[in-house]
């Protein structure tokens, strides 16, 4: 198995009746705030720019940050104000995860959502926050700037397909 692959069962180590971490026993919507917060993994993925194929619908993915994407953090720069900064910023939630097809395969909230573990570089399981980065699984690295760096007739010559795939899919 690849060191990144995702595992389709319960990680080695876990015994019956042990106690369940709280994205295991619950739900999206019974989540506290913080436990909701703490599943990003700080990837950066849904903040970069995407663009619609107006004819199929796909959603293309450009390396491209959204304004207040910190490239480096890979986290928002403001992001209790973001929503009044980018309008157009998609604020996560419960039934936002179960409509958006565009969440990268390797999000924890599609994940929780699909009944799938984490995958060992999350930093709920690997007790660290670099894992994401070290795993390769950020944007960290890969960004040509942030959208004010690109005129809208830019974009489409930054489509990248790396941000749709898998830990297990990429190079």
């Amino acid at each position: 198995m690849p060191p990144f692959q995702h595992p389709r069962t319960a990680p080695a180590g876990d015994t019956p009746g042990a106690d369940e971490p709280f994205w295991r026993t619950r739900s999206l919507e019974e989540m506290s705030t913080a436990e909701w917060e703490s599943l990003c993994d700080g990837c950066g993925r849904c903040c970069l720019i995407k663009l619609e194929d107006e004819d199929t619908g796909e959603v293309l993915h450009t390396d491209i940050g959204c304004t207040l994407l910190d490239g480096f953090a890979c986290r928002c720069r403001d992001y209790p104000r973001r929503q009044k900064k980018v309008p157009d910023c998609v604020r996560l939630t419960p039934e936002a995860v179960r409509s958006i097809a565009w969440l990268p395969p390797t999000c924890a909230y599609r994940l929780v959502r699909d009944g799938l573990p984490l995958y060992p570089w999350h930093h709920l399981v690997s007790g660290r926050a670099s894992s994401v980065h070290e795993a390769g699984i950020s944007v960290r690295g890969r960004l040509s700037g942030n959208e004010e760096e690109f005129a809208e007739e830019e974009y489409p010559e930054r489509i990248v397909d790396w941000p749709a795939l898998g830990a297990d899919e990429e190079g």
